[in-house]
């Protein structure tokens, strides 16, 4: 039985798989994620044409498809135009039909014309990449056999199906339905894990929905992005130049609401929401359970978070009765409640001035201060000073 060129040992073939398929994906996460669909960095046109060559022949996948799809799903993210939620269809049909979700949406004209602009459009492009993913895939399956025999079929196998497995399938299911948050992103997403190893990084997903453009997807300090890792070591190599990373926010001296406080908060939107929810959790703990021990109300656990991390606009009809009787029965909660509606409100309005802005920032800082709730005053004096760090 042919044995290919290289005959290794059992645990040599599968390190030999881990590593074609971990260099898919960090072209995947790299060129056609954080370069293509985002703008995060610039590759050099060497790296930029080798992971466009290694896609093609790994996945059969084009970078217009790819990019378009995944801008729509955050240009619609969890609607009905949404080409791949679970908050939509349901996690098991993305888990296990998420690739022919992909397909799908990826051949709509009207997606690659609103949203496959600033790809690649060469001559390769067009004329080897574009409508020959069947060619690419086979010549892999080739390569694989002759380099290791029929037990490449096998690894040709196993690489045909990661991308659709962990990319398409857990990424875009278990990463909007499962995990924990940095941000109250206006969505679902979810960090499925800290160290974003298997998935090139990808595992961050909700640090990636509260700062798309972000070139880097870790975000705290315990958090690893080995995506993140690789593109470091291309710039200092000279072949990648980063763009965009998320803003960091720091808490100043200055305690003025002025346009530096405004840009801080603005940018670190998502941040600032988190930091209010987890600032006024036990106010609202306490306070709803006073009302459950007068029988005021009758609500479950998950009210604190109904009330402190959800969109008024995507509660459900339930919810939104939960919430609605904790606040006719609470000063307290209906006014945490409104101001962080009110808070939100800064971001929401693009029809204002800068200086329209801060004048409504000082007037929720200072509505703040006067509630009478020490949680509120406290995130308040801290939100005065908050400014983005240098760089």
């Amino acid at each position: 039985m042919y044995s290919g060129i290289f005959d290794l040992s059992f645990w040599g073939f599968v390190a030999v798989t881990l590593g074609l398929t971990h260099i898919t994906i960090a072209a995947v996460t790299i060129y056609l994620h954080r370069h293509s669909a985002h703008r995060g960095l610039d590759l050099h046109p060497i790296v930029s044409h080798f992971f466009r060559f290694w896609l093609w022949i790994t996945t059969g996948m084009e970078t217009k498809q790819w990019t378009a799809v995944h801008r729509k799903h955050h240009a619609r993210c969890e609607t009905d135009e949404d080409p791949h939620s679970p908050q939509i269809m349901g996690l098991n049909k993305i888990m296990w039909e998420g690739a022919d979700l992909y397909k799908r949406e990826s051949v709509k004209p009207e997606t690659l014309e609103k949203f496959g602009q600033g790809t690649p459009d060469d001559w390769m492009e067009r004329n080897v990449y574009t409508g020959h993913s069947v060619a690419g895939i086979v010549s892999m399956l080739v390569i694989n056999f002759v380099l290791f025999g029929f037990i490449g079929i096998t690894i040709w196998a196993i690489q045909m199906m990661w991308i659709p497995i962990f990319a398409a399938g857990i990424i875009n299911g278990v990463g909007h339905f499962w995990g924990y948050r940095n941000f109250q992103a206006d969505d679902a997403s979810r960090n499925i894990l800290p160290w974003g190893i298997l998935i090139g990084g990808e595992e961050l997903h909700n640090n990636h929905h509260a700062y798309p453009s972000s070139a880097r997807l870790s975000n705290k300090w315990w958090e690893f992005d080995i995506g993140w890792m690789y593109i470091r070591l291309l710039e200092i190599a000279g072949l990648a130049h980063v763009k965009k990373v998320a803003p960091k926010l720091l808490v100043g001296n200055d305690a003025a609401c002025d346009l530096e406080t405004l840009q801080a908060i603005v940018l670190s939107r998502y941040e600032v929401l988190t930091k209010y929810a987890r600032s006024l959790q036990q106010t609202c703990a306490e306070e709803i359970a006073r009302l459950r021990a007068a029988h005021a109300v009758n609500v479950d656990r998950k009210s604190v978070r109904r009330l402190l991390d959800s969109d008024a606009r995507k509660l459900s009809a339930f919810d939104r009765e939960r919430v609605k009787e904790m606040l006719s029965n609470s000063k307290k909660l209906e006014t945490v409640y409104s101001m962080r509606e009110d808070l939100t409100a800064l971001w929401q309005r693009s029809s204002a001035t800068k200086e329209q802005l801060v004048h409504e920032l000082e007037d929720w800082c200072r509505r703040a201060e006067a509630s009478g709730i020490d949680a509120l005053q406290e995130f308040s004096l801290r939100l005065r000073r908050y400014r983005l760090a240098p760089g």
